[in-house]
């Protein structure tokens, strides 16, 4: 992505490393030679980009974390070749397939070169808050970076990356280079410290510390992220495009945003116009970093003149509450956290969603627009679509859908288990 002056603001065009990426174990020169179950290949085939261990049905040798593992077919022909994890149920993350590939330095940065290309169009919106690399759909499995201004974050989710770390960085400087680069491991692969060669949660990959907050641009709006204390890195940039809707819904409104985390849909709202927005969420530093990110943009008029209201509370009491004292608004936005990180759980996450429609609804004023999310991947859209037509069904409100939205372009989805993103505009 050619880099606007003024817009990215680059210290160096090559990223200063910390010493501890040159301490990192190397991966196996020998390759793991794999055979799968017919349904698994026929799934590689399809695009999918998972191998699971139990789909394995001949291995050459046992492999550590990073290994590259090649998948051959019964007639020995190459299938794939990816990053073999023995302590994941997903024991292999396919970076190639099809056509055999070195994967080395340049592999990394042609497949860098495509997800920056992708994000381009992000240049022309007065954005530098976005993904970068959004995991398996951009050809890196388990690997995730968010660029905020001219910090990126980097976040793995399993130890296979770690001996390839080095070799990614250099490659990522060339194409996307920043001042800051922070890494970030997932919860599973911090308990996993046999594997993590003196790498942390939080540490700083670049020599210099990244400033906390960092501001960033989002369609021309300026926000706060912290990428070492906050949810996912420090901010949801997936909901970026459903805030700027919710921008032109908010003229004259009042506007309740429930699960605001750091206010991100409240301050597009009062951009937008709302006479009055009021912002919930559990957490108090995340409420608190929404007053700040609402003052961040008091040069806007809107913005300046707009009524915000804080309450560090849990959503489903608020809901209640107000439900209970007949307090309404013009628009109610339901962003909830993921309820269903594992199958058994689908069933309860649609009774959490039945709920918070049904208490969003109740204090929806008639003609009202009722904007709700879900960020889960198990339950599907179609599901949790219908959930809220029965739901409104059943509290006697006649629901006319306005738009379904789903992935941004810079989260875009390559198999079925990577569309995890849906929201619903409707009147009721």
């Amino acid at each position: 992505m050619p880099v606007e002056p003024g817009f990215f603001v680059i210290i160096s065009q090559i990223m200063d490393f910390n010493i501890s990426l040159s301490q990192l174990p190397l991966p196996s020169t020998k390759r793991i030679a794999l055979r799968i179950s017919s349904p698994a290949e026929r799934a590689l085939r399809q695009g999918h980009p998972w191998i699971f261990d139990q789909s394995i049905t001949e291995q050459s040798h046992k492999g550590a974390p990073g290994d590259l593992a090649v998948i051959f077919d019964d007639k020995r022909r190459f299938l794939a070749i990816g990053l073999y994890d023995p302590a994941s149920a997903i024991r292999v993350r396919i970076l190639q397939s099809r056509q055999p590939a070195t994967i080395n330095a340049e592999w990394f940065q042609n497949k860098l070169v495509s997800a920056t290309s992708l994000r381009a169009p992000l240049e022309e919106k007065n954005t530098n808050g976005y993904r970068l690399v959004h995991g398996e759909n951009d050809g890196f499995p388990g690997l995730i970076i968010d660029r905020y201004a001219d910090t990126l974050v980097l976040k793995l989710y399993t130890p296979a990356w770690i001996p390839h770390l080095k070799e990614f960085c250099q490659a990522l400087a060339q194409i996307s280079p920043a001042q800051h680069l922070i890494l970030r491991l997932n919860r599973s692969l911090q308990a996993q410290s046999e594997f993590l060669s003196g790498l942390s949660d939080g540490m700083m990959i670049t020599q210099q510390t990244s400033p906390n907050p960092i501001l960033f641009q989002e369609n021309g709006l300026t926000f706060e992220s912290d990428p070492i204390h906050g949810q996912k890195t420090g901010f949801f940039l997936d909901q970026r495009d459903n805030r700027a809707r919710v921008e032109t819904l908010s003229k004259n409104k009042s506007v309740l945003n429930v699960f605001a985390y750091t206010g991100g849909f409240s301050v597009y709202a009062a951009r937008g116009g709302a006479k009055e927005i009021v912002s919930v969420d559990i957490s108090a530093p995340a409420i608190e970093a929404a007053v700040r990110n609402m003052k961040h943009n008091q040069h806007i008029p809107a913005v300046k003149a707009t009524s915000h209201e804080t309450i560090a509370e849990d959503a489903f009491e608020v809901l209640t509450r107000m439900s209970s004292q007949k307090r309404l608004f013009d628009v109610v936005i339901i962003d909830p956290p993921m309820f269903a990180q594992s199958e058994k759980q689908v069933e309860a996450a649609i009774s959490a969603y039945r709920k918070l429609t049904r208490l969003g609804l109740s204090v929806l004023r008639s003609g009202g627009t009722l904007v709700q999310a879900s960020c889960s991947s198990r339950v599907d859209a179609d599901t949790f679509f219908d959930s809220i037509h029965q739901t409104t069904r059943e509290s006697s409100r006649r629901l006319t859908e306005i738009e379904r939205t789903g992935h941004a372009l810079d989260h875009p989805v390559g198999f079925k288990e990577g569309a995890y993103l849906k929201c619903l505009f409707a009147t009721a």
